[in-house]
């Protein structure tokens, strides 16, 4: 009886844990967009607390219930030692066994700080964990007892090898917060979450002016019979790719727990946005999202040719960046960013309106030139510097995107984090694995025509090679 209680209790715990880690979930992704949550964002976060109240109540009617039936055991226990003497050394005063049975409680926890399963911070958390290795005989936590993740059989979604735990919600969350935060090019992006392991949406690639196929409007006359049209939607389908990230940690750091807990949550974030932002400008899309220089609506313009002297090679002038602003489609100008590999810099702060001109005009510096910080902004729309593009003179060394046309689907409950201690046991190192599952493609899959003229327009623009 008493396995299966602790078992019943286990799942309710479980399922205040799940709730609240999708309610953060839920909440980081808005914030990460800096946005309100939506209507049906907040319809979900409603019935999460609702489900989390009910169990709330429901692991305190069991404990009610399991306090009375073990008073009501102890009142029966002297009635049965009069009626069987025990020795004069009682089981229990040398039974080790015996005396766990007769002081057992209720093991029934519930932590108010849920989210961190009781520990103050990693560092706590990954200590605990080391010294439930065998050569500390074994001293497992109580904490860690609810949490061990340690599959006996293969095949299943489990994770860690014997001896694996679990990293708890909220340390995880405040990884993926940072992996999604404001340096991130993901979240800048039209981010969707599913349980699955791919998405397929519908998607009109029509524009405003086509003249032909999809939704059209007519202008006519009194009485006039309306002409009719319909969508020409068409079915796209991501799969979500894995992005993982094994991490030895020495027993010496584990020892130390400040500091392990700030070089996780520091250095991790750092290899995980920097892969990330590397697949989603270069990705292939094989087993990883689709960058935007591969992407099939990307547009490169050429170098320019029409002013003297011809432009040199790794240059950057202000003619190609009004060549680059000139392609992006116009409603895509507001949400659009610069993407720039660092080597540009040098070539913005001596870029001038006209560079043959006697008196230069500075394009990137303030009126007091270098003397002031320069404006982070060209054409009113932000620079970013990242190692993701290419380096300069190379296509793809600066890139004019507007990343709200780029679909990223993640994972629902975002990442997830396990340490090992047997995976390095011989090395005294502990394993920590971090696992993100994500993919990602352009909306569009073409550059579009103008309505008059030569030239195709793109939410996303590059210059060629040069």
């Amino acid at each position: 009886m008493d396995k299966e209680y602790e078992a019943m209790m286990q799942d309710l715990k479980d399922t205040l844990l799940d709730c609240n880690e999708q309610i953060q979930t839920i909440q980081a992704k808005a914030d990460a967009e800096k946005r309100d949550l939506t209507e049906d964002e907040e319809k979900q976060i409603d019935t999460l607390f609702a489900q989390f109240g009910q169990t709330e109540e429901e692991i305190e009617r069991r404990q009610r219930i399991q306090a009375q039936t073990d008073k009501l055991r102890q009142a029966s226990a002297p009635q049965a030692e009069h009626n069987n003497p025990a020795p004069q050394n009682k089981p229990h005063d040398k039974d080790p066994q015996n005396f766990q049975k007769r002081e057992r409680k209720p093991r029934i926890e519930v932590i108010e700080d849920r989210g961190k399963w009781g520990f103050r911070d990693m560092g706590e958390f990954a200590s605990c964990v080391a010294k439930a290795n065998a050569r500390y005989n074994g001293m497992v936590d109580p904490r860690l007892r609810n949490i061990q993740n340690a599959p006996t059989t293969y095949g299943n979604e489990s994770s860690g090898a014997d001896g694996g735990f679990a990293v708890p919600p909220d340390f995880r969350s405040a990884i993926m917060e940072k992996v999604m935060g404001e340096d991130s090019l993901l979240g800048r992006t039209d981010q969707m979450t599913t349980s699955s392991n791919h998405v397929t949406f519908p998607k009109d690639e029509t524009t405003p002016w086509q003249t032909s196929g999809g939704l059209q409007v007519y202008w006519e006359g009194e009485a006039d019979q309306l002409q009719q049209s319909k969508g020409a939607l068409q079915e796209e389908t991501v799969k979500l790719n894995k992005l993982t990230a094994l991490v030895p940690v020495t027993e010496e750091l584990l020892e130390d727990a400040p500091s392990l807990d700030g070089y996780l949550r520091r250095k991790v974030p750092q290899k995980m946005d920097f892969a990330l932002n590397l697949a989603l400008v270069q990705g292939t899309g094989v087993g990883k999202p689709k960058g935007i220089l591969n992407a099939d609506c990307l547009v490169s313009v050429a170098k320019d040719s029409s002013t003297s002297p011809i432009q040199a090679a790794d240059t950057v002038r202000f003619k190609n960046i009004t060549d680059m602003w000139s392609r992006m489609y116009a409603p895509c100008r507001s949400n659009a960013v610069w993407l720039i590999n660092q080597d540009i810099e040098p070539q913005l702060y001596q870029m001038a309106f006209d560079p043959v001109a006697t008196s230069k005009v500075p394009v990137y510096l303030p009126p007091n030139g270098a003397a002031g910080s320069p404006y982070g902004t060209l054409m009113g729309r932000p620079v970013i510097v990242t190692e993701a593009c290419n380096t300069l003179g190379d296509q793809g060394d600066i890139i004019l995107a507007d990343l709200s046309q780029y679909l990223s689907v993640v994972k629902t409950g975002g990442g997830r984090s396990d340490v090992s201690i047997h995976l390095w046991f011989d090395y005294d190192v502990a394993a920590f694995r971090f696992i993100f599952r994500v993919g990602g493609q352009p909306w569009w899959s073409s550059a579009i025509d103008k309505r008059d003229g030569s030239n195709t327009l793109s939410c996303f623009v590059t210059l060629d090679e040069r």
